[in-house]
């Protein structure tokens, strides 16, 4: 993915908003070089674009919400997360509602979309954001950080007290044949008492267990169990690459996190964003290009790009 990218063809999904419970259409359509992933939140005739960024996420208390001009696009993580595993850097994204719908509470049918359309490369190269000295942020048993790597790595540790979940780790270098076959699939969860709550505060109007994990006191409700013995740091990790993907620009690092979540996700990219010296922009250079066509190998081109930093 030393190019950027784009959709091939115009694409249209459907569902309901997890909180809103409503309807929501959600078509997204090529963009040219340099765009970034936009949203055209539409609600009647009004129509704000919101730019996919750190700098317009307004909230991160259940979700990640952008927000411009007083309207609002909520629970973008699982879209964006499987945009950022094909490597789609441009994007328009045409949206009727307050939310992204919530399908089955994992990114499996954004991916399945997204191999329908097809993926176009453009004639621009990525820019990547090469971690090169430590950053960390700790907030009481919470923590997150990211620390110098040749590949994009998250490894997550997770900890409940609950024999449900219990503790659970989960460590993987990207690529998009890895998150569509480990991580893709795993869903949202929750558990009975934080839902019922949702609801009697009108939030949560469209979960069900069709597109989350419901845990009770006895364990697991959901009929058909789960995913994955370990689904729950999955969906974690799945998270973490949609709310890093607001950098803007993909990570050459390893993130590590323990009990993290949407918020601490946030305020390490504003970390990384503040803190222009421990990091470098990585942009392949034409004979990096050459060569890796040359030689079929991508990690060579990773090489060739490094060692020019």
């Amino acid at each position: 993915m030393i190019l950027q990218r784009t959709l091939n063809k115009v694409t249209t999904i459907s569902g309901i908003g997890l909180h809103s419970g409503a309807r929501i259409n959600l078509t997204m359509r090529p963009a040219t070089a340099n765009t970034g992933i936009i949203f055209h939140r539409t609600d009647g005739e009004q129509v704000v674009d919101i730019k996919a960024c750190s700098a317009n996420v307004v909230d991160t208390r259940m979700a990640t919400v952008l927000g411009a001009q007083g309207m609002t696009v909520s629970t973008i993580e699982h879209f964006m997360s499987a945009l950022a595993a094909f490597g789609i850097d441009n994007l328009h994204v045409d949206i009727d509602g307050p939310e992204v719908p919530v399908l089955d509470g994992s990114a499996a049918q954004f991916v399945r979309e997204i191999q329908q359309a097809g993926v176009r490369t453009l004639d621009s190269s990525r820019k990547f954001v090469a971690i090169r000295k430590p950053l960390e942020i700790i907030e009481g048993e919470k923590r997150i950080s990211i620390i110098p790597s040749r590949f994009f790595r998250i490894s997550f540790d997770i900890a409940f007290d609950h024999p449900a979940i219990s503790v659970q780790n989960y460590s993987m270098k990207f690529s998009t044949e890895t998150f569509c076959k480990e991580i893709a699939s795993a869903r949202t969860f929750g558990f009975l008492h934080e839902v019922e709550y949702l609801k009697a505060n009108g939030l949560a109007r469209g979960g069900s267990l069709e597109n989350a994990v419901v845990i009770d006191d006895k364990g697991v409700m959901n009929p058909e169990g789960l995913r994955y013995q370990d689904e729950f740091v999955r969906h974690k990790i799945l998270d973490s690459f949609g709310d890093f993907s607001l950098l803007g620009s993909p990570l050459l690092g390893h993130i590590r996190a323990f009990k993290a979540g949407h918020d601490l996700n946030a305020k390490m990219v504003r970390m990384i964003e503040d803190n222009p010296s421990h990091w470098a922009y990585v942009e392949f250079s034409e004979q990096a290009l050459r060569e890796a066509k040359r030689f079929n190998s991508k990690s060579f081109a990773i090489d060739l790009a490094w060692n020019k930093v």
